[in-house]
């Protein structure tokens, strides 16, 4: 790749990136050791306004390993973009951030539930459902229909570094850690 090209692609990262959010969050950290679930709706704006806007419900396992090696030191994303170029750009940037050395996430998401208000009325109607179900463990994301993976990778990604003075601090206390 040329530099213009690796320019290119990070801008158009940076881009989706911003064009992704996260309407209802969650504020539990990840476990330090072992696996995390982050379940969440996703909200999907169509790319054509004559579509309707569409739900999918999913969950996001992050495994930290027991015991750190080369073999697992890198980050790996699976299931989370259709674009071979976004996952590896997506990983690069994740190998060069402390918090994600390690890490292994995986996306299952179930299939699109077609519905036909807005993005908004979307969430709030979520947002209604979760509050009467008690339910604080489920996020909310919305993004374009095209950006559906770089949204939960956000969501992922803001959790781990969200969680990680925590773990750092539970790592320090067991002794992990000078």
């Amino acid at each position: 790749m040329l530099p213009s090209e690796d320019w290119d692609a990070e801008s158009r990262f940076r881009a989706g990136w911003d064009s992704v959010a996260i309407a209802r969050s969650v504020h539990y950290s990840l476990f330090t050791f072992g696996e995390s679930d982050l379940p969440y709706y996703l909200v999907l704006k169509p790319a054509e306004p004559t579509r309707q806007v569409a739900i999918v419900r999913g969950d996001v396992k992050i495994t930290r390993p027991l015991i750190i090696t080369p073999d697992n030191a890198e980050p790996e994303l699976r299931d989370f973009f259709e674009d071979l170029d976004d996952a590896q750009l997506a990983q690069f940037l994740l190998a060069r951030t402390a918090s994600f050395s390690h890490l292994r996430l995986q996306n299952q998401s179930g299939p699109k539930r077609i519905v036909s208000d807005s993005v908004d009325e979307a969430v709030d109607r979520l947002n209604r459902q979760l509050d009467a179900e008690d339910e604080d463990r489920v996020a909310i994301l919305t993004a374009p229909e095209h950006l559906a993976g770089l949204a939960v990778l956000r969501y992922a990604t803001e959790r781990v570094l969200q969680s990680a003075p925590g773990n750092i601090t539970e790592l320090r206390e067991k002794g992990f850690l000078p």
